[in-house]
């Protein structure tokens, strides 16, 4: 059903929310609803890699392909939301972010097309920046939400709060909010003029103030938040939770519906709030490899006046659509575009080197970053983690698309300074992410995930780390070992400077991060080396302008030919028992060794 939308007044631009027409219409007795959530789109609009070169089966062509499917059955309201992170993690939206800057946003083009109802801002989507998002608030035909990012000068929400459905007087509440935590992995700049609030807080008085003033029939919670509110050693009682959707459907009474986001689990699951009463949780996986669906059957109770609901969930693959044929011939020039960006050539690589390595010692792939950071950054030393899981570039030549295999996210470099005994403190929380204590040479070397009897969660039959795998940090500049034999904290044993000086653990180091540790994702700054989050700031001594890719860009250009070596300035000891358990983990993590 097509559903046009107006804005009834400049005053109500934040305090009112939009109100689609056919509020004249009667009651229905019975009314049928299935609301489409994507979430953690990160940029696969077209069926096609650009990275690898190679036609996918998941993304928003074929998305609308099955929205479009369900809109032509004149029994059910449709409606469409989005649930944030769709301007990072591809080179079609990486090249309107900060390439094409001078014509309207692909994605404003693509979700306006899509006909969305509403969306909710994710935190990839403000690591974008202010121009690009201030930009696209402005382009979309539809109400970009986040009751929870308050605007620091107006004391409202910097984005709409809310907005309100109406199908045939039949009200749908529709609330946004964003993680709270987005000040622990983004710098200031990027998300000036906001600040962001408690999810359960701000819920609880969004929610009175929905109720009492709009009074609607059904209230959706469309939340850019994960489930896991344990997540990073927090607790249900952590202030500014990273991970509060299912507190906020448990602790606040309202909700019919809370669709999540941000963690790419993908969930269907009843439960029950603190007043006794059904929600369901839904949410998606990412990249447009299924949509989470909820269908709502009304019926009104004539007597009182209010709609019994029957509501139920699913997680609807797309791997069984075909890409929409219209939609894939209105945006293939984008496309096209990208591609000729993506193929620019920049230099060549020497040998073929793999981020696999990464997980097991010292590695090229690790040991290629390392130098540019170094350089980049004027620091003596370096901290990365493998960012990309699975990744290789082969031998010969580079091009633009080769760096979004290799540095996966839009960091900027920050060189900052740290004490010797914080970075001995930082290596030992990263190898407490990264290791399992052996005890003998037939243990796991990597500390995978495991459930509560003790066997290894696996994925599409491939184990699962406990920790993700870019927080697994290590460090060139220093010569260090790392011994599994130990238990955590205790494994870190800094020998030299790189080039043999004495390292002084009473010395202050200039050291290269990439802004989102430098901001405290992750932990390392923060529990590891035990720096208080308000004074991170004070410890950067410079920072790149530009995301960190752009700067490796031009190191390989200028370099003209690399040829990444391991340095072989740490390991992981004893190194027999290492060699052994590498080859049943390197099984385990990948599958069959490359």
């Amino acid at each position: 059903m097509k559903n046009p939308y107006f804005l009834f007044s400049v005053f109500l631009l934040f305090a009112t929310p939009f109100l689609l027409s056919c509020s004249s219409e009667e009651r229905p007795q019975q009314l049928q609803i299935k609301i489409i959530e994507t979430s953690d789109v990160h940029g696969a609009i077209m069926p096609y890699d650009l990275v690898e070169d190679k036609a996918t089966k998941s993304s928003l062509a074929q998305v609308h392909t099955y929205v479009e499917q369900e809109r032509a059955n004149k029994d059910q309201v449709v409606i469409l939301l989005d649930n944030g992170d769709i301007l990072q993690g591809d080179p079609m939206v990486y090249f309107y972010n900060y390439e094409r800057t001078d014509t309207v946003h692909l994605v404003a083009s693509v979700m306006n097309y899509m006909r969305y109802d509403a969306a909710t801002v994710g935190n990839h989507d403000i690591e974008a920046g202010h121009p690009v998002y201030d930009r696209l608030r402005d382009a979309f035909r539809f109400p970009w939400l986040a009751a929870n990012a308050i605007n620091t000068k107006s004391r409202k929400p910097y984005f709409k709060p809310y907005t309100m459905l109406e199908f045939q007087g039949v009200k749908v509440a529709v609330l946004g909010m964003i993680t709270p935590a987005i000040p622990k992995w983004l710098p200031p700049d990027i998300w000036s003029g906001m600040e962001f609030q408690d999810m359960i807080e701000s819920a609880k008085y969004w929610v009175e103030e929905i109720k009492s003033t709009e009074k609607p029939d059904l209230l959706i919670g469309l939340f850019h938040a994960g489930v896991d509110y344990t997540y990073g050693q927090q607790q249900a009682e952590t202030p500014m939770n990273e991970n509060a959707s299912r507190l906020v459907a448990e602790q606040v009474p309202g909700f019919d519906i809370v669709f999540v986001g941000h963690d790419h689990e993908g969930w269907n699951e009843q439960i029950d709030n603190w007043a006794g009463h059904k929600v369901l949780l839904l949410g998606t996986t990412s990249r447009a490899h299924d949509v989470a669906v909820a269908s709502i059957r009304l019926q009104l109770n004539n007597t009182t006046g209010h709609y019994k609901k029957n509501i139920t969930g699913e997680i609807v693959e797309m791997i069984d659509f075909a890409p929409d044929s219209a939609f894939i011939r209105k945006f293939s020039p984008a496309l096209l575009q990208v591609q000729e960006y993506v193929s620019e050539p920049l230099g060549t690589i020497g040998h073929t080197i793999s981020s696999r390595e990464s997980f097991f010692g010292d590695a090229a792939f690790t040991d290629m970053i390392h130098q540019a950071q170094l350089e980049q950054g004027d620091a003596t030393i370096s901290f990365t983690a493998p960012l990309s899981m699975d990744r290789q570039l082969d031998a010969g030549p580079l091009f633009v698309r080769d760096l979004f295999k290799m540095y996966r996210f839009e960091n900027l470099l920050y060189t900052m300074k740290l004490g010797g005994q914080e970075i001995k403190d930082y290596l030992e929380y990263s190898a407490g992410l990264w290791v399992a204590t052996m005890t003998a040479p037939d243990d796991h070397l990597l500390l995978f995930a495991t459930d509560s009897t003790g066997t290894i969660i696996r994925r599409n039959g491939k184990a699962r780390l406990e920790k993700p795998f870019y927080n697994l940090d290590d460090a060139e500049g220093i010569s260090y070992t790392v011994d599994v034999r130990r238990p955590a904290g205790t494994r870190v044993d800094i020998i030299s400077l790189a080039d043999g000086t004495p390292f002084d653990f009473n010395k202050t180091y200039r050291v290269a991060v990439n802004s989102y540790r430098g901001n405290g994702g992750g932990g390392h700054l923060t529990t590891g080396a035990r720096i208080p989050q308000e004074l991170l700031q004070d410890r950067i001594l410079q920072s790149t302008e530009k995301d960190f890719r752009f700067y490796l860009m031009q190191w390989i250009r200028e370099n003209k030919t690399i040829a990444p070596q391991v340095t072989n300035n740490w390991k992981i000891v004893p190194e027999k028992w290492v060699e052994n358990a590498k080859k049943t983990d390197r099984k385990l993590l990948f599958g069959e060794p490359q």
